[in-house]
């Protein structure tokens, strides 16, 4: 990736007009529609119902992931808890504040007879951004990448670890995010506070680039204390090509 300049987290002056703001994040894991409908969930997932939460002043980004068959096959780690997991949605929040007009839009939205019934959950949690490394050779700095046109995404979640910020030195890793959740109440989340989830942004196709990062994993969780639980590669959904990527 040849693109000019100066890494903008190497330039004080670039760093000095801002950071983007996200501390928080709302992460909904889920599985495939149990109807087999996946694209059309999407659809409106993506026209109507995303689109209304950047009203809120509190969310900052969004991201929706899915995961295909391939991407299945490209898992480093099984967990029964997380096996199901197809789709991931990712709201990014200013402050925990915003969760509660988070809520209010929910149902009012509802009560407009704008909502499908959700994807059968997973895990929700919200989290805590922690750690943000962007790789030099992307340009872009590490507070933006929410905002980067990612190819993909590697979800890495883990119990009793540290940021794995060796994986910006892998091929098609454009940065990292890493996060803990937080005990919020039953409401909202139910992960286990303290678990750490870290996304890679990805500027590489998704399953190309997990065959290089399995292996610096695998390290890492041989030489460390980490408990592994869930490490996934995902594309995220095309606007308009509902059926690209689905379970």
């Amino acid at each position: 990736m040849l693109l000019p300049g100066t890494p903008s987290d190497e330039v004080t002056d670039v760093l000095a007009t801002g950071s983007g703001d996200i501390t928080t994040t709302f992460v909904s894991m889920a599985t495939r529609h149990p109807d087999g409908t996946d694209a059309d969930y999407l659809q409106w997932h993506t026209l109507d119902h995303r689109p209304e939460q950047h009203r809120l002043s509190a969310v900052r980004a969004s991201l929706r992931l899915v995961s295909t068959p391939a991407c299945r096959a490209a898992r480093a780690v099984e967990d029964e808890r997380f096996d199901p997991v197809d789709h991931v949605m990712t709201y990014f929040f200013s402050d925990t504040t915003g969760l509660d007009a988070f809520l209010t839009l929910s149902v009012a939205l509802g009560g407009a007879g704008r909502k499908l019934p959700l994807l059968p959950p997973v895990e929700r949690g919200v989290y805590q951004v922690q750690n943000r490394v962007a790789a030099a050779r992307v340009k872009v700095g590490a507070d933006v990448l929410p905002w980067w046109p990612a190819r993909g995404v590697y979800l890495l979640l883990e119990n009793h670890a540290t940021p794995p910020v060796d994986l910006v030195d892998v091929e098609g890793v454009a940065g990292i995010w890493s996060m803990a959740a937080l005990d919020v109440g039953p409401t909202l989340a139910s992960a286990r506070p303290g678990q750490q989830l870290t996304y890679c942004f990805l500027y590489d196709d998704p399953v190309a680039t997990a065959a290089r990062i399995r292996p610096v994993l695998e390290k890492r969780w041989h030489a460390t204390s980490v408990d592994p639980l869930f490490a996934a590669p995902f594309y995220p959904v095309v606007p308009h090509e509902w059926s690209r990527y689905v379970p």
